[in-house]
């Protein structure tokens, strides 16, 4: 009997959910176009087919790389279905970057977006002798090269294949075998593989779609890099195993105009999307005067007090529920569309922390951001802020049938079926990180009474001050990306006197406020600008934290952070906007040492 695994759950769902959305994707007349379970399972069997007739043997890898789209998910989960293991590439990396985990895979296969990403491959071919295909998603230009195919003539290989062979290959999966490879970002050195078996992947699966309440009438936008375990939860294995569907989003930059067309009922976030919303809807509200704004600060606070209710798993009656459909009616039903949220039933934040003003902002909206904390080596969650049990300022508990513990040193260590079996090819840094089938997370971390994690800090990135003081400078930056102006912050301080921040701005923000003071010129540079950035240290970032963690000095950059290489330099962010603080450090050392002159 077959393994229960997220391919044979797509193989059920194609016979028992034939008839139901499983994706939809929008076409350029504007209409959405969808695909059922049925076409969506058949759709998967013939690109497994396919791949066995490549010569695709079992456990071998298929690399993928490209936005978010049908043949993405197509190929990963039948890349599975044949016995192999998919590993997703991010679209912003360089040659050199896809060149280096094609070949560290050992990947015969590589699926590619378009013709700038086979551009990547190209320039490297000579460097990845164990490639053997290059094959281009629906409707990219085929280069004439003997490696690439196009999408059409790649699923022509499986014409050949009968169906008993795809069975025999799903039904040889073992639940220890190794299902995908989460290439992890690279703060620090190059991606190491996270290796995700398929009872990490389906145990991890069952926990979302409980934590959430998933249900057949759930659906959700896929637009974050489908390389991160947490979008392929949200978009493939979750979405499989509850029979939901999802819309594929045009690109990043139409994702506000896409949210807005499919109002999805689960919405998922890194926080600098709920930031972005936060400072855009802000500025909105805070045009309102007279009438109006009393009007819109009482539904704040209404809402603000509804949310905490149903944070603690309470309903509000009597007098509360009446003004809330009062609130409701005037207020929140005519601001979540404008948002995409009109329908939102769970939203979720994760892979970053996220400033807790930012979630208190929403939850006067009406709108719960439930926090989830995790990371790749354990499939994404290792505690989540439930739908009825949420605490603002933690991360949740642990998700059920996960263990989670503090060791003494303060690192959160983590044991469960959602641990992963180590990294491919690196022995010495699986034993540095899963010792006695303890997960050692990096971060830092205490519960409270009510067993709410609270991450103080991360090992690595602890800031030890030439007074020998250690600052975790997480909670820091956090606080100074909740002011009004501020993009992106990274706090200075290692072996040194005092604290210092690197701030950049937000463009929007930046723009309105030089609109309200009628600036020109230099605006990084601007008096005015400085001043309130200053103020906004002074009266709420400094006073939440002890007088060693205080930020004594800041430098305003000219230009944000960038996930792409830039003539400073390497990337300041990985693709999942992580800060890589060494080449922060590197690309601004003169604009750093200007503070400590």
């Amino acid at each position: 009997m077959a393994v229960d695994t997220i391919p044979l759950r797509l193989q059920n769902q194609g016979r028992q959910n034939s008839d139901r959305i499983a994706y939809r994707v929008r076409e350029s007349n504007g209409t959405w176009t969808s695909t059922n379970y049925g076409e969506y399972a058949r759709e998967v069997r013939a690109a497994a087919k396919a791949l066995i007739g490549l010569g695709f043997e079992p456990g071998e890898k298929a690399c993928i790389l490209g936005f978010n789209c049908p043949e993405w998910v197509i190929a990963d989960v039948a890349a599975m279905m044949a016995g192999g293991v998919p590993a997703g590439i991010y679209t912003t990396c360089s040659a050199m970057e896809v060149q280096y985990i094609i070949d560290h895979a050992d990947a015969p296969v590589v699926f590619l977006e378009n013709e700038s990403q086979w551009a990547k491959v190209d320039a490297e071919r000579e460097n990845l002798p164990k490639l053997k295909y290059a094959v281009m998603m629906k409707g990219a230009k085929v280069a004439d090269d003997p490696l690439v195919l196009s999408w059409e003539d790649f699923l022509a290989k499986g014409e050949g294949i009968e169906d008993s062979a795809v069975d025999a290959r799903m039904e040889g999966l073992k639940a220890e075998d190794p299902a995908t490879f989460i290439y992890t970002s690279g703060t620090t050195g190059p991606p190491k593989a996270v290796m995700l078996s398929h009872l990490n992947l389906s145990f991890t699966a069952d926990a979302a779609v409980e934590m959430v309440g998933m249900t057949l009438n759930d659906h959700n936008l896929s637009y974050l890099p489908l390389s991160h375990i947490a979008e392929q939860m949200f978009s493939i294995h979750g979405p499989i195993s509850a029979a939901t569907y999802i819309s594929f989003a045009e690109s990043i930059e139409r994702v506000p105009d896409n949210l807005k067309e499919v109002q999805p009922t689960i919405v998922f976030g890194v926080p600098r999307i709920w930031e972005k919303m936060h400072a855009k809807v802000g500025a909105s509200l805070a045009q309102a005067t007279g009438v109006k704004k009393r009007l819109v600060t009482w539904a704040l606070s209404v809402g603000d007090r509804v949310t905490n209710e149903r944070n603690n798993g309470r309903e509000p009656g009597g007098l509360l529920a009446f003004q809330y459909r009062i609130a409701n009616k005037l207020i929140f039903s005519k601001i979540k569309p404008l948002m995409g949220l009109s329908n939102a039933r769970v939203c979720v934040s994760g892979a970053a922390p996220i400033a807790r003003e930012v979630l208190e902002f929403f939850a006067g909206l009406d709108i719960v951001i439930h926090e989830v904390y995790g990371q790749s080596e354990d499939t994404g969650p290792t505690t989540f802020n439930m739908p009825g049990r949420t605490r603002y300022g933690t991360v949740g508990p642990a998700v059920p049938g996960v263990e989670v513990k503090i060791a003494s040193d303060g690192e959160i260590l983590v044991r469960g079926d959602n641990v992963f079996m180590g990294y491919f090819k690196n022995q010495e840094a699986t034993d540095e990180t899963l010792i006695d089938g303890w997960l050692y997370s990096g971060d830092l971390g205490a519960f409270d009474d009510d067993g709410f994690l609270k991450i103080t800090g991360r090992k690595k990135e602890i800031i030890i001050t030439a007074g020998g003081k250690n600052i975790a400078p997480k909670n820091i930056e956090a606080a100074l990306k909740n002011l009004p102006l501020v993009s992106q912050a990274v706090v200075i301080g290692d072996r040194r006197k005092f604290l210092s921040a690197l701030i950049t701005l937000d463009p929007e923000a930046l723009e309105t406020f030089a609109a309200e003071k009628k600036l020109k010129g230099d605006l990084h540079r601007n008096e005015l600008v400085m001043r309130e950035i200053q103020a906004g240290i002074d009266e709420h970032v400094n006073p939440q934290f002890a007088r060693v963690e205080h930020v004594r000095k800041f430098t305003l950059l000219h230009r944000d952070f960038t996930i792409d290489t830039n003539d400073r330099g390497k990337a300041e962010l990985t693709p999942t906007l992580k800060i890589k603080r060494k080449i922060v450090n590197d690309n601004f050392a003169n604009e750093i040492e200007g503070m400590y002159a």
